[in-house]
């Protein structure tokens, strides 16, 4: 199969034309005139833009379904829902709650991993957003299920994956914190998260072995001029990346701007969705054990606390571009640099021959046309 006469970012995200050979579910060869047979299919994308499929690296739910529901049915829906939104590949995300929750919800994700859906976008791994946080940040996590870090208890959590656990959260600063920090970062990728960190904390903790942030800005301290705080030592140390929510309301449009400028290729974008997302407004919904209520796009607890969102990576794209980023640079936060972040870039992220022919093809509005699902 032949994409031919496109647009497409190319593996060093720049604009190109050219063909994309697919055979088998990958990408074998890209340029100018490719040869072919006339017997080889050939979709003519003539004024379309071919991107990377998207990677999501947390999201909680979609479409009125949870990863903490711990069903194979549950996963279905979000990776059913997630394709039509060009997300080909996701990691479902746990948050804060009962251990027997968290353990039927790995299970759940590794069942789906081995025996993925044809419709859908695929597990590629796991993300856990708590349970080891600081309560003083738990924004919308449950405090009564919140523990202190607990490296053993992590290696069961892990064990039970089956070894799909990619991204584990941490607030550094709670007693163990470091030392969960430099063992955990052995077995998958430490963020760091709902956390009372300041700027030295959060330095020692990347000294141990934390390379991500989760939803930067968000449950942590902020930037001062006096004070940098967790976003300033994110923003200070290139060994880390930071995740981005683009929805509109968890950070300003000039914040996201200036975020993008100062980490580069560190900045990756995420969902955070959570089950009311492609559903009706106005109806409470679960998350985690507490209510959440959508209006106006913004999802929040009862005591005004945001509470996840209702985005996809398509729309926050689409936001970027309004709020003055670069398309490709955007395209690239939602694409390859996650799939750096749980290490899966050397099967996905970027259009390259060797890789899935996991492909968005968008038109001149950067709305979806067409997703290619490894086809």
């Amino acid at each position: 199969m032949f994409l031919i006469h496109a647009s497409y970012l190319d593996k060093d995200f720049q604009l190109v034309q050219g063909d994309i050979e697919i055979q088998e579910g990958t990408i074998v060869q890209v340029g100018e005139n490719l040869p072919r047979k006339e017997s080889d299919l050939a979709v003519d994308c003539a004024g379309y833009t071919i991107v990377p499929g998207f990677v999501d690296v947390h999201i909680h739910g979609c479409a009125g379904a949870d990863t903490c529901d711990g069903t194979r049915e549950a996963l279905e829906t979000m990776a059913r829902f997630l394709l039509k939104h060009g997300v080909t590949s996701f990691c479902p995300t746990t948050m804060t709650t009962g251990r027997s929750v968290i353990e039927q919800a790995l299970l759940a994700a590794k069942e789906l991993m081995d025996h993925p859906v044809e419709d859908g976008a695929r597990v590629v791994g796991v993300n856990m957003e708590g349970p080891f946080i600081a309560k003083e940040r738990k924004g919308a996590q449950k405090e009564e299920d919140i523990l202190a870090p607990d490296f053993a208890l992590f290696q069961h959590f892990f064990a039970c994956s089956g070894g799909i656990v990619r991204l584990v959260d941490v607030a550094p600063e709670q007693p163990g914190g470091l030392e969960f920090v430099e063992k955990a970062s052995q077995l998958c990728t430490v963020s760091i998260a709902h956390t009372t960190s300041d700027y030295n904390q959060a330095k020692a903790a990347f000294d141990k072995g934390v390379t991500h942030a989760t939803h930067l800005f968000n449950a942590m301290s902020g930037l001062h001029h006096r004070d940098p705080g967790v976003v300033g030592a994110v923003w200070d140390d290139s060994r880390v990346r930071g995740e981005l929510i683009c929805d509109g309301f968890h950070i300003h449009p000039a914040v996201l701007r200036t975020a993008f400028r100062v980490l580069g290729d560190r900045a990756l974008v995420v969902s955070d969705s959570m089950r009311a997302n492609g559903m009706p407004e106005g109806e409470p919904f679960d998350l985690g054990g507490q209510m959440v209520t959508v209006r106006e796009g913004k999802a929040t607890l009862a005591d005004g606390t945001i509470a996840g969102s209702v985005t996809n990576l398509h729309q926050e794209i689409k936001n970027l571009v309004r709020f003055g980023v670069p398309f490709a640079q955007a395209v690239k936060a939602a694409t390859l640099i996650p799939a750096q972040a749980i290490g899966m870039d050397g099967e996905i992220g970027s259009i390259a021959p060797g890789k899935r022919a996991d492909l968005v093809v968008l038109d001149q509005s950067q709305d979806i046309v067409a997703v290619y699902h490894g086809t």
